[in-house]
């Protein structure tokens, strides 16, 4: 979510950038001492501020790990140590300090730098990132790596509090714990949700432990005492009954990490101490640093959801709703009448435009974290004990739960509807983000009804639809703003049925969800009939049966991969009725697509009305 804000920002203290434009690369802050690394955070912070109001993205995330991410860089060594960012939002100092700073003021624009990791743009990025609780699995299998062609580099996660709400995370530090692995990880808690014992016995206790004496004396205390069972066993005990006293927890230990923290992350000197000390330990080990999102910034600070992500500058703010607004409406009112609906989300409330319903009705209301595998098993269970879950989900997350969906949803038949969010182009958050494929891989699963709406109206009708049908019932809608404020509706649409919304000649256009505006564009010019298709399955093969006895041509325009998508629906039933109507279809290419405005975008791939009409003429 990149929400629209005010930019009257003002920076709690101003610095002239001085030593900022004379870093080139990491090297270059080595040989800086405490003071000019201090002045170089005040003035990377200042940067960010005035950068992310032009570019837009993830400011208050980005002014929370500054500290943090130029002590990892002044004390390691990239690219052949590895940092291997979660989601990769929280990077923006990396990429600067990695000769990035004359493109910042291109970020998450077309031909422009990437808002995550990237493989491609640097080779400081040792993995692309864009979804969550993918960092410890990655770094894990890189430092295995490193022990395979021994070397000593060095692999370093850095991963958020949210991001271990993530079970992949568990299922990585299950693996890391019971290997050899020379991994550290970096647990960013920028929201005090695991512990807020940070203070100077803390940080004390954090630098003795991580340093080669305690370590040493710990190895020997403890060779010496598993010669003597029962006493080992007794001082085991007795060490992790005390540092559960002064730790926050014993859970990493328990899983097989040693565990270091909490220390705070945005005391410099502490950090790269710290970090020096634990570079030299080779066991796979956790450092907890606890930091403030939007740090610096007392509007970020006091409001870090809003700040998470900001639009551009001069972007103009719409009084239209987007289509997760219209959705969020749709389930106030649906719920105030219904007693067993229950909406899911994994973690995505502000997003999904869920805020006020978790407020209105708490009780029907489950956030299950960043979970998408146990978000849909979830609702399944929920299901088949006859409640009517309403699982709200984004598109590219949705794959995450792929599985899921097919087995024990989809094969159990279960009354759920998926309402798919950031379906198609999403624009700057490029390819991680872009729900390109959910109809290709939807369109498979049998048991499903999938639903396309090319308006707020539509939306909401179709909601009204999915809610009061039996069966997996799945509407899909874009990223962006609806184009009317009026759509509130009781009406339902019929299963399958496709509307004509313009009659032309010989060519028919079948639009699928809001590139029918396009569609109607370019109507004009081609005297074209125009099908708001709606339904991708069932498709309304009767219609398709009656217009290809009066068209010779069918465009079919979708923002799907072409492969297999609603474009490929459209020419299998063609195939099997042995229709001769050509078809053409525009969808995305087989590539992942690049990021830019939705605008840009559907231009670049052909799916505005000037693509329409030159696959026409074609």
């Amino acid at each position: 979510m990149y929400a629209k804000v005010s930019y009257n920002i003002k920076m709690d203290s101003d610095t002239s950038s001085t030593i900022l434009h004379s870093i080139k690369s990491p090297q270059d802050i080595k040989r800086l001492d405490i003071a000019q690394l201090q002045s170089l955070v005040d003035e990377i912070r200042a940067f960010l501020i005035e950068n992310i109001q032009q570019t837009g993205g993830h400011l208050a995330p980005n002014l929370g790990t500054i500290e943090m991410t130029i002590a990892m860089h002044y004390v390691f060594n990239t690219p052949e140590d590895s940092f291997v960012f979660d989601v990769g939002h929280q990077a923006y100092t990396h990429k600067i300090l990695t000769g990035r700073l004359d493109k910042m003021h291109t970020l998450r624009q077309r031909h422009g730098i990437s808002g995550f990791t990237k493989r491609s743009e640097s080779i400081h990025d040792s993995f692309g990132a864009g979804h969550s609780s993918t960092s410890i699995s990655a770094a894990l299998g890189i430092a295995i790596a490193n022990g395979i062609h021994k070397n000593h580099h060095k692999s370093i996660a850095v991963i958020g509090d949210g991001a271990l709400t993530g079970g992949m995370s568990f299922e990585a530090l299950n693996h890391a714990g019971d290997s050899n692995a020379d991994l550290l990880i970096i647990l960013n808690d920028n929201d005090m949700s695991i512990s807020n014992n940070v203070g100077a016995m803390n940080k004390y206790l954090t630098k003795l432990i991580s340093g080669k004496v305690y370590s040493t004396m710990k190895s020997k205390s403890l060779g010496f005492l598993e010669k003597m069972p029962s006493i080992h066993e007794f001082a085991k005990r007795s060490e992790e009954h005390l540092k559960g006293m002064v730790l926050p927890s014993t859970l990493f230990e328990e899983l097989g990490l040693d565990y270091f923290g909490a220390i705070d992350g945005h005391d410099l000197p502490t950090l790269i101490k710290t970090l020096k000390n634990l570079k030299h330990q080779t066991k796979p080990r956790l450092l907890h640093i606890i930091t403030k999102k939007g740090n610096g910034l007392k509007s970020a600070e006091n409001n870090p959801c809003k700040f998470h992500g900001i639009a551009p500058a001069q972007s103009t703010p719409s009084s239209l709703p987007s289509y997760s607004n219209v959705f969020g409406t749709w389930l106030n009112h649906c719920a105030k009448h219904n007693k067993d609906l229950m909406a899911v989300t994994p973690a995505m409330c502000t997003g999904s435009g869920m805020s006020e319903f978790e407020v209105n009705f708490p009780n029907q209301y489950f956030d299950v974290g960043i979970a998408e595998q146990h978000a849909i098993t979830f609702a399944a269970g929920l299901s088949v004990q006859g409640l009517k879950p309403v699982v709200a989900i984004y598109s590219t997350f949705l794959q995450r739960g792929y599985d899921q969906l097919i087995h024990d949803v989809a094969l159990q038949n279960l009354n759920i509807v998926f309402a798919i969010d950031r379906a198609g182009l999403v624009g700057a958050d490029g390819a991680t983000h872009a729900g390109s494929f959910d109809l290709s891989f939807l369109r498979c699963i049998p048991n499903l009804i999938i639903m396309s709406p090319s308006n707020a109206p539509q939306l909401y009708q179709m909601l009204n639809t999915a809610f009061s049908t039996t069966g997996v019932v799945c509407v899909r809608y874009p990223r962006g703003t609806a184009n009317t404020e009026q759509y509130i509706s009781d009406e339902c649409i019929e299963l399958g049925r496709a509307e004509v919304m313009r009659h032309g000649s010989n060519i028919a256009i079948l639009a699928f969800g809001t590139l029918l505006l396009a569609a109607m564009e370019a109507a004009e010019v081609l005297d074209a009939t125009v099908v708001d298709m709606r339904f991708v399955k069932p498709l309304d093969e009767a219609l398709l049966i009656e217009l290809s006895t009066s068209h010779t041509h069918f465009i079919s325009i979708e923002d799907n991969a072409i492969n297999g998508g609603a474009g490929s629906a459209v020419s299998e039933f063609l195939h099997q009725q042995q229709l001769n109507t050509q078809l053409s279809i525009l969808g995305l290419p087989d590539i992942f697509t690049e990021q830019g405005t939705q605008q840009e975008l559907h231009k670049l791939y052909g799916l505005d009305a000037n693509g329409i009409i030159n696959a026409a003429k074609s």
